[in-house]
């Protein structure tokens, strides 16, 4: 579909599966390299990065452990800049390489909470693995490590992101048209 409708907003293709699951397959390889020996825990960030955490860890030939957390700042199409963790980390990973999935680095606020609160717990490394990045909107500086690819400042559903709740099955990530 080029467009879709979700609620009162038109959305059109801005990066198709394809070029998604090339660049997916590109940082995975990237991973694979540069953990190999090793059994990193991948930190999924939920609820977007749910789509893109599986095809990664898919492409993941490393053994490895995977976790959840649960971290929300979005309300519609709007980040309301407070972060409320929902639901915490249950795997311990001190002394464990960490690589935190998350789906998308806009303001970076939600990230940097995040890598705060693991850091306390001592991991033996923490990285960061996104899908999307907003470079010209991050507001505080963060290392990411991985990153599939990097978009303006639109707002964008699919592929796991969502507009209030909807539109995470598409295979496609779309805009406001």
């Amino acid at each position: 579909m080029d467009t879709i409708q979700i609620n009162d907003k038109r959305f059109k293709v801005s990066i198709t599966e394809d070029r998604i699951l090339r660049e997916v397959k590109r940082v995975a390889d990237q991973i694979n390299r540069d953990y190999e020996g090793q059994e990193p825990v991948f930190l999924a960030v939920l609820n977007g990065s749910f789509i893109f955490a599986s095809d990664l860890l898919r492409a993941i030939s490393l053994p490895c452990e995977i976790s959840f957390v649960k971290l929300a700042s979005y309300q519609g199409v709007s980040t309301t800049g407070k972060i409320r963790e929902l639901i915490g980390l249950n795997v311990d990973i001190t002394g464990r390489p960490v690589i935190v999935v998350e789906d998308i680095v806009d303001t970076g606020l939600t990230m940097a909470h995040l890598l705060e609160t693991l850091r306390a717990q001592r991991p033996g490394s923490l990285e960061v693995c996104t899908l999307l990045m907003k470079p010209d909107k991050l507001e505080v500086a963060l290392d990411v490590k991985y990153c599939c690819l990097q978009i303006p400042n639109d707002f964008i559903v699919g592929y796991g992101l969502d507009y209030d709740g909807k539109g995470r099955n598409t295979r496609d990530i779309y805009t406001l048209a």
